[in-house]
């Protein structure tokens, strides 16, 4: 498990209402190694608002719509739950990712 994977969750936290979504990983990786039993995930939603704290995913990361990792939408999850592997964002994509968590997070 490492940080941009991203994985299907069945059952998903907070009330979601859909019956499965996916997540990417975006802990720092010194803590998806170790043996925490939770990660800290973004949702993946088919609908984007164009905000700064959005990255579009798609094809190219094992997603069949066009999609938007929410990064104003944060969870901690059990790494148990990540069990069905969808597919990891492209070393381009994970500079994108930092700079929406920075947005989302407001850290300089």
């Amino acid at each position: 498990m490492k940080r941009g994977d991203l994985y299907l969750v069945r059952k998903p936290p907070g009330g979601d209402p859909k019956k499965q979504r996916a997540f990417v990983v975006v802990s720092r990786q010194t803590l998806a190694d170790v043996r925490y039993s939770t990660v800290i995930c973004a949702p993946v939603y088919t609908h984007g608002h164009g905000l700064h704290t959005e990255v579009c995913v798609g094809l190219e990361e094992g997603l069949k719509p066009p999609s938007w990792i929410a990064c104003d939408n944060l969870a901690s999850l059990p790494k148990s739950q990540l069990t069905d592997y969808l597919g990891s964002l492209p070393a381009s994509k994970l500079p994108l990712l930092a700079r929406a968590l920075k947005m989302a997070l407001d850290l300089r």
